[in-house]
């Protein structure tokens, strides 16, 4: 079984305007609501590349009824941890370049984050558990390691999808998959990259670290994997980008689903290109049909 957790979940209101003046009123030309957050994106990709997975994290008021009831009727198995606090509301505005308006999300009592905590004594060993996104307010910077330990002491295995020293602290407890972009890479290790050349020795490094499988997404360049078995390279696909909100997550989705089935990274790293692209020129997440299209025209090259 795949769970993912997602922390601080949101309901995505995306508005579109034709042209945006600030200081006056502004009219919409449309709009749309999606239930966010970085875990159940990769859950809603996980649907749509038939792999099962059951969704857990904080969900309050009637926001996250409106994410419990959405993921309800795309038949996505959920078993959120009910708090008293809404889940909150994150803008994303396009009117030419897009501009991001996010909640900080809610507070949690200690009872709430016991619940969320014991919510994890379903997992056993096989099952692999996806961490992903940012936390609400009023956890404490290592919440992730915790759920780290409980993870790894009923055998399962676990993905992080993270940054800083989240992610840093979480490489020695060997994720099944790590994911950060290029920027987020030199980010962490305080560098800068000028070529995929210079990204590679990190991407090693994050290897040593103890994580078993590594990919850094490089936008127009496409991606790198980073395995036991040596260093592959994806091409680039071409059309219309749309959407930059959970590309990322597809990616990971699509590396997960396909992973829990055969244990073979680098046809999963095709299925992750596959989804990623699917998302990023789509615009909600990507469409089974168009994940399915797209599959042929993904190319991984070994370096």
């Amino acid at each position: 079984m795949i769970y993912t957790m997602t922390l601080n979940p949101s309901i995505d209101y995306i508005v579109h305007v034709d042209e945006l003046t600030i200081g006056s009123v502004n009219r919409m030309s449309h709009d749309a609501k999606f239930p966010g957050g970085k875990g159940i994106n990769v859950s809603r990709i996980l649907k749509r590349v038939d792999a099962s997975s059951t969704a857990l994290g904080f969900i309050g008021g009637f926001t996250g009824k409106f994410i419990e009831d959405h993921l309800k009727a795309e038949a996505i198995d959920t078993q959120f941890t009910a708090i008293q606090s809404d889940t909150r509301i994150n803008i994303k505005l396009k009117a030419g370049e897009e501009t991001e308006i996010n909640g900080q999300g809610p507070t949690l009592s200690d009872d709430e984050i016991n619940q969320l905590k014991a919510s994890l004594n379903q997992v056993k060993a096989g099952d692999i558990v996806v961490l992903a996104g940012s936390l609400p307010a009023g956890l404490s910077q290592g919440f992730y390691q915790e759920l780290i330990e409980i993870i790894k002491d009923k055998g399962a295995d676990f993905v992080i999808d993270t940054t800083g020293k989240d992610l840093l602290a979480a490489l020695p407890k060997q994720p099944l998959l790590v994911k950060p972009n290029n920027h987020e890479l030199a980010d962490l290790y305080q560098t800068s990259f000028a070529s995929i050349a210079d990204i590679l020795p990190y991407g090693q490094k994050m290897l040593a670290d103890g994580a078993k499988n590594v990919i850094i997404s490089m936008a127009g360049d496409g991606a790198l994997l980073f395995t036991e078995s040596g260093i592959y390279q994806s091409n680039v696909l071409k059309r219309e980008l749309k959407n930059s909100v959970g590309a990322g997550d597809s990616m990971i989705a699509g590396f997960i689903g396909h992973y829990a089935k055969t244990n073979d990274p680098i046809e999963a790293f095709k299925w992750g290109v596959a989804c990623g692209s699917a998302t990023a020129f789509s615009d909600d997440l990507a469409t089974k049909a168009f994940i399915q299209e797209l599959l042929p025209e993904v190319v991984i090259t070994k370096l």
